[in-house]
């Protein structure tokens, strides 16, 4: 299909802008679609292509045919590409969210290509029960290597909630150097889920994350819960971290040099300690030899 796409491409376009009809179309999901494109049948050398161009994936050839009058039925799992009289239609059955996308049909005539129409088809899937994200900012600036949590609280009514299973909260932070946003955690399991107070209807989810804070870390966070095909993000929080000025590197300094004085002299007094511990206990000795050779010489005579 990518080369029948890429060989379109080769041709000449023309008439792109001004004749070229652009609608737009919302369904729900497992809902029923039909796109129709005018089929000009007194064109017998040119053929028809349905293309749907969705995002973050590669262009899709869904079928095509000729303009005259032809039985042929391109058909995949849940899209139907065939003629009915004078048009070229697109069928697809029980939509998928995957299916929102542009959908081109296009007129090729030997090496001219037209685009007739051009349809933006959006598939509504369920609400998110989801109904607020509360993150509370930090409370004053945070100094290297301090632990810091960060907390999501997720708001949501479990009685109007449409899409099975659990939800998934992502953290992303955002530099102030103005960054892309990056991901830097993930997950699954909220901490603790209980039931508000003011209206019991709501269920409070919270889910958080803790680490030491590097100079590194400085910026926004944000708290984001994918549900339902919906990504709804927090307020997001600010995080202030407070490295070391030039007064506290003098004062560190101050006292590394203290510390080494003081551990200099230390080695010193210890050094005249032993020193003079050894000299007297030499002395000593000497004393106790000399007086027993004077003992030794008395009982000779």
């Amino acid at each position: 299909m990518l080369v029948v796409f890429y060989m379109l491409l080769g041709f000449r376009a023309g008439r792109c802008t001004d004749y070229v009809f652009f609608g737009t179309k919302t369904i729900g999901v497992g809902e029923n679609v039909t796109l129709t494109c005018a089929r000009p049948t007194s064109e017998y050398e040119a053929t028809l292509y349905w293309i749907r161009i969705v995002s973050g994936s590669w262009p899709e050839f869904l079928g095509g045919t000729f303009t005259f009058d032809y039985d042929g039925v391109n058909t995949t799992p849940h899209i139907t590409a065939k003629q009915e009289p004078g048009t070229f239609i697109l069928e697809i059955s029980k939509t998928k969210l995957s299916d929102t996308g542009l959908y081109y049909c296009i007129k090729v005539d030997q090496l001219d290509m037209e685009f007739l129409n051009a349809t933006f088809l959006k598939i509504k899937g369920p609400e998110p029960a989801i109904t607020d994200i509360i993150q509370m900012p930090q409370s004053g600036p945070l100094h290297l290597g301090n632990p810091v949590t960060l907390q999501c609280s997720v708001l949501s009514n479990p009685e109007n909630n449409a899409c099975p299973g659990n939800d998934s909260v992502f953290w992303f932070s955002t530099r102030s150097d103005n960054s892309h946003p990056n991901l830097i955690y993930a997950d699954g399991n909220s901490d603790k889920c209980e039931r508000s107070p003011e209206a019991s209807s709501t269920q409070k989810c919270v889910y958080s994350f803790s680490k030491n804070v590097s100079s590194s870390d400085a910026g926004s966070y944000y708290c984001a819960v994918a549900t339902c095909g919906h990504i709804i993000f927090g307020n997001g929080i600010k995080l202030d971290v407070k490295g070391l000025n030039m007064w506290d590197l003098q004062k560190a300094n101050t006292v590394l040099f203290l510390l080494c004085a003081a551990l200099a002299t230390s080695l010193i007094v210890i050094a005249f300690l032993i020193y003079t511990i050894k000299k007297k206990t030499s002395s000593c000795w000497c004393d106790v030899v000399t007086g027993s050779g004077d003992q030794q010489s008395q009982q000779v005579r």
